[in-house]
């Protein structure tokens, strides 16, 4: 199969798109607090069916359920420690799963979220914690080493929102020593906490086994910007949302998704891995992998 870094630095790879968004579609109401990871303990085989949704839409890459997985997320909704351990193994094991149900490259990225991400408050998309690095270092460690240690492919750090938790997770992932990816949630060529995310990118690439850099869960027309920001220090991954708006107090979407036809233009662009996040659906990576084929 060869690795995943090995891949991009042959051609554009496809990754895939909501998981959150297909279940929905599937009939699951994921309005409570631990968002899809609810359905790691209560429904685990509508994840991996989901998985395989996208990978027969032409993916590449499962992205793991583990986005909203933390021991102190599950506390707060009422679960134990243990719990959260089991999800976030059985995370990896069922998209590793459906993609043994498929021929040709498929790999799994084990989804790191933010800090913010287990709040459900929204501040994913502000980055204002309050937390020093030290304290998103020793938060994020216990998952990244049990989702490291579960086997994926890559861990996938993303949505980060501020040059303080990057520097947390690039701490972490140097001393694991794993593949992984860091990709952050941008507005236009800055973080949301509206610093430079090229001081994010470097910081990044400061850790040797970090095999890609980039966004996601942004406006689909960044990739311009988010390439240049990367600057050549590793290959760009990006996988925007729908261009859909979030309204994180009253928990829905609003506007219109404008993903289109877009994969061929970003990857002219200089994107060596693209996909979608928030609202991108399965018909939507079909069609990002048919143009990838023509290209």
């Amino acid at each position: 199969m060869g690795s995943f870094a090995t891949a991009l630095a042959d051609r554009t790879v496809l990754l895939d798109g909501g998981l959150a968004t297909r279940l929905e579609a599937r009939g699951h109401d994921l309005s409570d607090t631990l968002w899809s990871a609810r359905l790691l303990l209560t429904d685990p085989g509508e994840i991996r069916a989901t998985h395989e949704d996208f990978f027969a839409a032409g993916a590449e890459m499962a992205t793991t359920a583990s986005y909203q997985v933390s021991e102190s997320g599950f506390a707060a909704a009422g679960y134990t420690a243990a719990e959260a351990r089991q999800a976030l193994r059985r995370s990896v094991r069922l998209a590793r799963e459906a993609s043994e149900a498929f021929g040709g490259p498929r790999w799994v990225a084990a989804s790191v979220g933010p800090y913010g991400a287990t709040l459900a408050d929204g501040s994913e998309y502000r980055g204002d914690y309050g937390l020093s690095v030290d304290e998103l270092r020793a938060w994020h460690r216990p998952r990244l080493e049990i989702l490291a240690e579960a086997g994926a492919d890559v861990l996938a750090c993303e949505t980060i929102p501020s040059l303080a938790e990057t520097e947390a997770l690039a701490a972490e992932l140097t001393a694991l020593g794993v593949p992984a990816w860091l990709s952050l949630t941008t507005v236009g060529d800055r973080t949301r906490r509206d610093e430079p995310a090229s001081e994010a990118f470097a910081i990044a690439a400061e850790v040797p086994n970090v095999v890609a850099l980039g966004a996601n869960c942004c406006d689909p027309g960044e990739a311009a910007a988010v390439v240049t920001a990367v600057g050549g220090r590793r290959p760009v991954i990006f996988y925007p949302n729908s261009g859909e708006d979030w309204d994180a107090r009253a928990r829905h979407w609003t506007g219109r998704a404008a993903v289109g036809d877009s994969a061929r233009s970003w990857a002219d662009a200089g994107v060596r891995a693209l996909g979608g996040c928030c609202r991108v659906t399965p018909d939507q990576i079909a069609g990002m992998r048919a143009e990838l084929d023509r290209r």
